[in-house]
């Protein structure tokens, strides 16, 4: 879903920007030393899982495993996610270092939404209603990036993108379903080896 450099006008950037700017902020002012390694895990974990990618016009279709990171890290998902995004750019060129404002927001910002939305279901002692929660939780994460991108292109270049924003998120369609499956694995396999890691302090005042 990286948005490609000179495609966003200048105003679209800068609210972007502000946005991540605020989301890196308090991402970082719930950072724990303790949290240090799992963030930098899936910091690298998004990294690696969005180097296969698909070109779909000014964006792309890839795995992004941000609802895995919203579930985990909360707002904390927005420092590992920028981390991830800036490597990216700097090393092969996906996205830019123009939109990576925008790119973080629109993948950090519905991992936090998700994983504060699903994050009881996905404690619940009820495996179906738990299961389905981490389903949710996986996909989406992805549609609302979709939906995220989408918007980004239409609002910069009007009815002339309004088709490619339709492909962008009918081609993450299948990756929804590949995340979904893939957050409900994770998240079973995390609860019974350590559960601890689906603590809420991560989207409570502090």
């Amino acid at each position: 879903m990286h948005i490609s450099e000179g495609v966003l006008s200048a105003p679209i950037l800068g609210v972007g920007a502000t946005l991540t700017i605020a989301g890196l902020a308090i991402g970082l002012k719930k950072m724990d030393y303790e949290k240090l390694p799992e963030v930098a895990v899936l910091s690298s974990v998004f990294f690696i899982a969005s180097l296969i990618h698909v070109p779909i016009g000014p964006s792309a279709a890839h795995l992004i495993l941000n609802g895995i990171c919203g579930a985990l890290l909360g707002w904390m998902a927005f420092p590992a996610i920028f981390v991830g995004l800036t490597l990216q750019a700097v090393l092969f060129e996906f996205g830019g270092l123009t939109t990576l404002g925008v790119n973080t927001f629109n993948m950090a910002f519905p991992a936090v939404v998700m994983g504060y939305l699903c994050r009881h279901f996905i404690k619940s002692p009820n495996l179906p209603v738990r299961l389905v929660s981490e389903f949710i939780t996986g996909a989406g994460a992805i549609l609302m990036s979709g939906v995220l991108v989408a918007v980004c292109l239409v609002m910069a270049l009007g009815e002339s993108m309004e088709s490619a924003a339709r492909l962008v998120i009918l081609a993450h369609i299948p990756i929804m379903i590949i995340e979904g499956l893939i957050t409900v694995f994770v998240i079973e396999f995390i609860l019974k080896v350590q559960p601890e890691m689906l603590r809420d302090t991560v989207y409570s005042s502090q």
